[in-house]
Formats: C-alpha cells, structure tokens, sequence
C-alpha cells in the first residue's frame, strides 16, 4: 500500500509548478482541506466519489478524518482500523498529483480519533503527560506517530500548546487538554510530544494560537471573548518553541480578543496572524485555522466572507471538517469561492503565491523524510 506515497512524493519533487508557473486554480486547491464521509470499503460513500473527483482536478489539497459523526452520531465515519486507514489514505494519495496533507486530531485522553480498538496504544491526556518527564512524553508520541504513519496520516493537529489558565475551560482544561497552567511546562512538554512525532515522518500543529486556555466558551458553540481573562505569558510556550524551519504548523483558534484586532476573531485577523504571529513572533512556516465550520465563525459570516478574511489575514490552509455540517461539495465550493475571490480583485494573487510556497515547502518536508518503508 505504499507505493502510491511513493509515487506522489516523487511528483511533489518532479512536477510541482513553482508559485510564478501555477495557475490560480492550483494554487488555491492547495490551501483547501476537508473532512469526508466514508471508509474508503465498498461500496464507496458517494463523499469518497466527490472528493477523489476534487482531489483529481487540484480542487483540494488535504483531508482531515474523524472516527465519530457528529451530525448522525454514529461511529466510524472514517477510521474503523489501522489497516483500513492505510487502505483509504493511499487509495485518495494514489489520485493526487502533488500529496495530500492526510491530518487527525490525536492529542491523547479526550481528543484521539484513533482508539485502542483501531490498533492504536492507550494514549493519556496532556495533562497526564505533563506530570511526566518530557523524554516519556517523546516516547509515547514516537510510537503513536509510527502507527499514523502506518495509516498513511502525516499529520497530527497537536500538540496544544493551550496554558491551563482557566482549569473549567470547556474546549481545554475541562477535557485535560493542556499540559500544565506553566507556560515552560506547556513548551517542554509539546516539544517532546512535537519530536516525538518528527521522528516518525508526522507533521505536528502547535495550537490554538494566540491561545485558548483561558477562554469561558467552547468555539465549536460561540465565539469566546477572552479580551479580559487572556494574558502575553500565553504566548511563552510560542515564543520558545516558534523556529524557522520546523516541520509543522500553527493552527488559529477562533477567538476574539479586542486587545488584539476589535472587529475579528482571532482566525480571521491580519492583526492576530500577520501582526502578532509572523512579524513579531517570526513564524513564516505554514498556518491553518481550527475548522471553519464551528459556529465561533459560521453563525457569523458567509463562506466566501470567511475565506477572503481568513486568506488576506494570512492564512494558509482553510479547514473545512465537514462533520458539525455536512456537504459533500464543501470543498469544491470553498475552492469555487477562493477563486472568484482573486478573480474579484478581493484577495491578490500574490497573496495566494506566498501560501503555495508555504505550503510546497512543507509537502517537500515529508518527501525528506520518507513516507515509504
């Protein structure tokens, strides 16, 4: 089942254009990814059908998968084995022309979509990690990466680098999902787990920029004001760990905070992404916002709003899960708006350069480090 990552990290390498040489289109297919309904097991779910054709045609660059339903809540949307991820990965990466950025969410504990059940070893929560030495932090996410890898996923959205501010946050210290309410503590240990999972050939995120530790409201339900509850030490763990060229992302929570930028959410916002985290932070690596489809942003603006706010705030990937709503053409229509948006003058073509470049570089990543065995 590997050939196929084989043969499209050689196309990455061979024949992907250079920013200057690909059209808008292909540009902007690669700073689409979505979630999808099916396994991958005959017969196909007609999102497999969907999404192959999309994946075919440079309309989607990435997919996220998710083992529970949130709209039918039934189990094993995507995920039901080991075995049977690695055959749905490589039957998407076998239509691709340049890879795809095949991403979960496995941080451990609460928020893992591969479970003991699927092959995958019990996994603690960050918060249990942190009570640990880093080095065994870095153990445990080395073999959770290796079996991930296994599956043909090259990217984990983790680990949080979320400070546990607020202990009752719903989204975060209610679910165990920080490691510590110390910022270095947080840096210690999502370094370990970040190595951990770079040691097998995964991508990592480092998230939920600027940080969502001390946020009252849960995104996937409101948009949480944490104008008066969040502080600068929540960047402490960005500022340690924030380098040039490491091989990972940054994710944008869908926050507001007026200190930062009045009128838009955090994902949204040139002040939050192009002021805070690449100028003064530095970060010129790859950025993805949390999932566009969260009613944080969706109860808010139309789908061709977000997408000119979040690409001209400097976004690189646009996140579209698929699973708190569903649409089987998610990403054939977000590619459509993106689109029309430069066609419109409303986002600059060159603005949609920096991304691809951004973006072929991390692909290019996981071409050195070898997905095949």
């Amino acid at each position: 089942m590997w050939r196929y990552r084989a043969l499209s990290l050689f196309f990455i390498l061979v024949f992907a254009a250079p920013a200057g040489a690909a059209t808008v289109e292909e540009m902007a297919g690669q700073m689409i990814m979505v979630g999808f309904r099916g396994t991958g097991d005959t017969p196909l779910h007609e999102d497999i059908g969907y999404l192959r054709e999309d994946i075919a045609a440079g309309r989607v660059g990435g997919v996220i998968l998710f083992e529970r339903d949130a709209v039918t809540k039934e189990r094993g949307r995507n995920i039901r084995s080991l075995a049977q991820v690695g055959r749905l990965t490589d039957m998407l990466q076998s239509g691709a022309r340049i890879p795809l950025f095949i991403g979960v969410d496995q941080e451990g504990g609460r928020v893992r979509r591969f479970l003991p059940a699927h092959g995958m070893p019990d996994m603690p929560s960050p918060a249990d990690m942190g009570a640990q030495d880093p080095a065994a932090t870095r153990a445990l996410a080395s073999v959770m990466g290796a079996k991930l890898r296994e599956a043909g996923v090259n990217l984990d959205f983790a680990p949080s680098l979320d400070v546990n501010v607020n202990p009752a946050s719903p989204a975060v210290g209610a679910l165990g999902r920080s490691f510590s309410a110390d910022p270095r503590m947080v840096a210690a240990q999502a370094g370990a787990f970040a190595d951990g999972l770079r040691e097998q050939g995964v991508l990592f995120c480092w998230k939920h920029f600027p940080g969502h530790g001390s946020a009252a409201v849960d995104s996937h339900e409101d948009l949480p004001d944490i104008s008066a509850t969040w502080s600068r030490a929540e960047l402490e763990p960005y500022t340690l760990l924030l380098r040039p060229d490491q091989p990972g992302m940054v994710m944008i929570g869908h926050l507001y905070n007026s200190g930062l930028d009045s009128r838009h959410p955090s994902s949204l916002s040139s002040a939050t992404i192009n002021g805070l985290l690449r100028r003064d932070l530095g970060w010129a690596g790859v950025v993805i916002t949390d999932d566009l489809q969260m009613k944080a942003v969706r109860n808010r603006y139309s789908l061709k709003e977000t997408i000119a706010l979040a690409v001209n705030a400097g976004v690189d990937v646009l996140l579209f899960g698929n699973n708190l709503v569903h649409d089987p053409q998610t990403g054939r229509k977000a590619h459509t708006a993106l689109v029309e948006l430069v066609r419109e003058g409303k986002i600059d073509q060159a603005r949609l350069e920096e991304s691809y470049n951004r973006i072929s570089a991390l692909k290019a990543r996981l071409a050195e480090a070898g997905i095949q065995r």
